[in-house]
C-alpha cells in the first residue's frame, strides 16, 4: 500500500533523537536512524534531519523521496563490527558478486538526497587492516552505494575514512554531486573518491578530494555481467576540483566494457596525483571510449600528467601474455577502444617521470587523439618509476611524450621544458603531427 502523503504546505521533518538515537557515539544508533528513514517515507518523503551529535551506525537503506540532511556537527560514524552490514549482491570492481552493504545504501530508488555540513566517518581502519590481513569473506563496503536510482543528489558533506570506495552511484540517471570534501588517508587500499559506474548525465562539481587510491574514475563494468547490466557511463561533466594525492587525478577504466562516453573535464586543479587524467584498460575487456574533452588545468607535482594505456595489468592481469603481447593480436569483442580525445589549455609544473604515457595496442591504434596549449615543466632529481602499469614497458624520469600505436594524434603548441629525452618519443607505429 502506497504511503499517504504529508497535508499540504507540510513539510515531513523527522529527528531521529525523537525515535532514540543516543549521539554520543558509543551506542548504536542503526535502528532509530532507521526508523526515522521509514517513517518519513511512509509519508511520501521528507527530510530526515539529523542534529549535532556522534551517530555510531551500521547499514542505513534510503528510501524514495526522502532526504538525509546531516547539520553542521552531526557525525554518523561507521560500525567497526562486519556483522552490521549486510552481506548483498553488488557491483564490485566491475561485476556482481555479494559484498557487504554500504553505509548509506539505497537500490531502485528515485528522489533522494543526502545533504548538510555534517560528516560521514567510516572509521575504515578496521577494514584496511583486515583486507591486508586477507581475513574478510567479502569485499568491504563502500561508504555511499546507489543502484539503479533516478534523480539523486549528494551535497556539501565531508566524506572520510571510507572503508573501500567513498562515492558510487552504479546504473543511476541524473546524478548531481557537488560541494563534497573527501579526505582519506593516503595508504588506506581502494579508497577512491567518486566513481559513477554505468550512469547517465552525472554533473560532478566542486569537489576537494583526498585519497588513497584515484579520486575520481569514471566506469562501465567489466565483460564479466551481461551487457544488460553494463551499459556506457556517459553523459559526464566534472568541473570546478580540487583533486590531491591519489593514483589518479580523473581516471576512465580500467573497468570499462561497456564504454564511456560524452565526457567533459574542465576547470581543476590537481596537486601531487601520481597520474593526472588517466585512461586505462586491456584486452579481454571490450568496451569503447570515446567523445571526451579535458580543457583548462593546473597540475602541480604529478608524475605523470597524461597517460592512456592499453596494456594495464592490475587486478589479476600481471604477467598475463596475452595482456601483455606488443604485437597485434585478432580483434574481437574484447579489444577496447579509445577515440577522440581531445585536451587543451593545460599547465602541469614540477612534474617527476614523463610528460605523457601514450600506449595504444598493436592492433587497435589510439585514435584522434589531440594535445592543444599545452606547458610541462619536468622538475630534476626524480628517481626513475613506472608512469603506468603495464608489463614490458621502460621507466621514466624526466621523459617527454612517449608514444606508441596512434593514429591521428596532434601535438599543437605543445611546449615540454627539463626533459632529459627527446621531447616527443614517438616510433614508426604513430602517425602524428606536431605543431609549435
Amino acid at each position: 500500500m502506497k504511503p499517504a502523503p504529508a497535508p499540504p504546505g507540510q513539510a515531513a521533518f523527522f529527528n531521529p533523537r525523537l525515535l532514540g538515537a543516543r549521539g554520543e557515539g558509543q551506542t548504536l544508533d542503526t535502528c532509530a536512524m532507521q526508523a526515522a528513514i521509514d517513517a518519513c517515507a511512509r509519508l511520501g518523503g521528507g527530510t530526515v534531519l539529523v542534529p549535532a551529535g556522534q551517530y555510531l551506525v551500521g547499514t542505513l537503506f534510503l528510501r524514495d523521496r526522502v532526504t538525509l540532511h546531516l547539520e553542521a556537527g552531526a557525525t554518523l560514524l561507521g560500525s567497526q563490527d562486519p556483522a552490521d552490514y549486510p552481506v548483498t549482491y553488488n557491483r564490485w570492481e566491475g561485476m556482481e558478486q555479494l559484498t557487504y552493504a554500504p553505509l548509506i545504501a539505497g537500490n531502485g530508488l528515485e528522489n533522494i538526497a543526502i545533504s548538510g555540513r555534517g560528516t560521514i566517518d567510516g572509521q575504515g581502519e578496521f577494514w584496511w587492516q583486515a583486507f591486508n590481513d586477507k581475513t574478510l569473506t567479502s569485499p568491504r563496503p563502500r561508504l555511499i552505494g546507489f543502484t539503479d536510482c533516478h534523480n539523486v543528489l549528494i551535497e556539501g558533506i565531508t566524506l572520510t575514512n571510507s572503508p573501500a570506495w567513498t562515492v558510487n552511484p552504479v546504473r543511476c540517471e541524473n546524478v548531481n554531486i557537488r560541494g563534497l570534501t573527501i579526505i582519506n588517508p593516503p595508504n588506506s587500499p581502494n579508497t577512491d573518491g567518486i566513481n559513477p559506474d554505468s550512469c547517465r548525465g552525472v554533473r560532478i562539481s566542486d569537489c576537494y578530494i583526498s585519497v588513497g587510491d584515484d579520486c575520481i574514475t569514471i566506469k562501465s563494468g567489466t565483460q564479466h555481467e551481461l551487457p544488460i547490466r553494463r551499459p556506457p557511463c556517459r553523459d559526464i561533466t566534472i568541473t570546478n576540483c580540487v583533486l590531491e594525492r591519489g593514483h589518479g587525478g580523473i581516471v576512465i577504466g580500467s573497468e570499462m566494457s561497456g564504454g564511456v562516453c560524452n565526457v567533459v573535464i574542465s576547470n581543476c586543479v590537481f596537486i601531487g596525483t601520481d597520474r593526472g587524467i588517466r585512461l586505462k584498460s586491456r584486452r579481454g575487456r571490450g568496451g569503447i571510449v570515446e567523445d571526451v574533452s579535458i580543457t583548462n588545468i593546473i597540475m602541480d607535482g604529478v608524475l605523470c600528467p597524461f597517460t592512456m594505456n592499453l596494456y594495464y595489468h592490475c587486478g589479476g592481469a600481471q604477467g598475463d601474455k596475452t595482456v601483455a603481447d606488443k604485437n597485434p593480436l585478432p580483434i574481437d569483442s574484447g579489444t577496447p577502444v579509445f577515440r577522440r580525445i581531445h585536451i587543451s589549455h593545460v599547465t602541469a609544473v614540477d612534474v617527476k617521470l614523463a610528460a605523457g604515457f601514450l600506449y595504444g595496442l598493436a592492433e587497435m591504434p589510439l585514435k584522434d587523439i589531440s594535445f592543444s596549449d599545452i606547458s610541462v615543466s619536468l622538475s630534476e632529481g626524480a628517481k626513475p618509476d613506472y608512469p603506468e602499469m603495464a608489463d614490458d614497458i621502460p621507466s621514466m624520469s624526466q621523459a617527454g611524450f612517449f608514444v606508441r600505436n596512434a593514429n591521428r594524434i596532434r601535438f599543437e603548441r605543445v611546449d615540454v621544458t627539463g626533459q632529459i629525452s627527446p621531447a616527443f618519443d614517438i616510433d614508426d607505429s604513430v602517425s602524428a603531427v606536431i605543431n609549435p
